[in-house]
């Protein structure tokens, strides 16, 4: 009992009930989460903040926590302390995670050591905290599910959020041509810079024509999708023979023509992080690291949030307009 009485608290955000924004509630008295065996417990300085995340809030997602709960995946930070026979950290090291277990909406998270990866120095913890989710799922969605070759092209749909520019930096390494739509002229000057050979305004009602032209009567190889309600239908059109859609984003209902699958053997393949196995998590891994190594994948972080503002946070990547890199909370 005396144990007990001595444990720490913290600042964490906390979920007593699904819904809007309004149901993030920071508290400052949360228990700090003790690592069990194979488990860190990590010092956030920055955690990433993902689409899914209020998907996962709002209740309507097929993934439902346990209430209450602290929402957050993939932060960076310092290691605190290891629990048992953890060998490849120790107290102080910089890292980042794709996957706590605790929740990385707060002060500290719990990670298993195998979901945690060392940070190099030539990235801040910003940086960090905008590889795991966007990365991992970026590499995915290109290579384990859409089969990309190098020489194929690549359109990334909503190419200037964390997900979408992480898309481009790899397909661009990788030897794809890269195509990039976003919402703003900033937008696509963001795409260029990441790997986008070239960027089209989807705010313009005839920018599908323009992707058609550049890329002649072949179509478009695969097709990266952050919001397949609104842009499906018109992907299909897109598309090569044997093309793909890879769905990486939804919010709501769609009404196609199954047809036009039919007329070029085309795919549409949804893509979750969630569903990777261990196998396919360490490809990622390897890759992603490779990829901070070599340089070519450096994160562009976006609007950046206090833990106070959360609310706002969530509020923003659903309804401002155009995306500039990955949201981060920091702490």
């Amino acid at each position: 009992v005396a144990m007990a009485a001595t444990r720490s608290v913290m600042r964490a955000v906390r979920v007593f009930e699904f819904g809007g924004p309004e149901v993030l509630k920071l508290q400052s008295d949360v228990l700090v989460p003790v690592p069990k065996e194979n488990q860190v417990l990590i010092k956030v300085h920055a955690c990433g903040v993902n689409p899914v995340e209020t998907y996962i809030r709002s209740g309507t997602y097929a993934r439902k926590p346990a209430l209450p709960y602290t929402p957050g995946s993939d932060v960076a930070g310092v290691i605190e302390s290891v629990g048992e026979h953890v060998t490849a950290f120790k107290k102080g090291d910089r890292v980042f995670t794709l996957e706590t277990l605790s929740g990385g909406y707060a002060e500290y998270a719990v990670a298993a050591a195998n979901r945690v990866f060392p940070l190099p120095d030539k990235l801040d913890f910003r940086q960090g905290a905008a590889i795991g989710v966007p990365y991992f799922t970026a590499y995915r969605a290109l290579f384990q599910k859409g089969c990309a070759k190098a020489g194929e092209s690549v359109l990334v749909h909503g190419a200037s959020g964390g997900v979408g520019l992480a898309a481009c930096q790899i397909a661009r390494a990788c030897g794809l041509k890269v195509l990039g739509t976003a919402g703003t002229e900033e937008g696509m000057n963001v795409i260029l810079r990441n790997g986008a050979h070239q960027a089209f305004n989807h705010s313009d009602p005839n920018y599908t024509e323009r992707i058609k032209a550049c890329t002649g009567p072949g179509g478009v190889d695969i097709i990266i999708e952050m919001l397949s309600n609104v842009n499906l239908d018109a992907d299909l059109q897109l598309l090569s023979c044997a093309g793909r859609v890879m769905v990486v984003g939804c919010r709501g209902r769609v009404e196609i023509n199954p047809r036009d699958t039919m007329s070029k053997e085309s795919s549409i393949i949804g893509v979750s992080l969630f569903l990777a196995t261990e196998e396919e998590r360490h490809e990622c891994a390897t890759a992603v690291l490779d990829g901070i190594e070599a340089g070519w994948l450096k994160p562009v972080v976006g609007l950046e949030y206090p833990l106070e503002k959360v609310a706002k946070a969530h509020e923003d990547i659903i309804c401002s307009s155009g995306a500039r890199g990955k949201m981060v909370l920091l702490l």
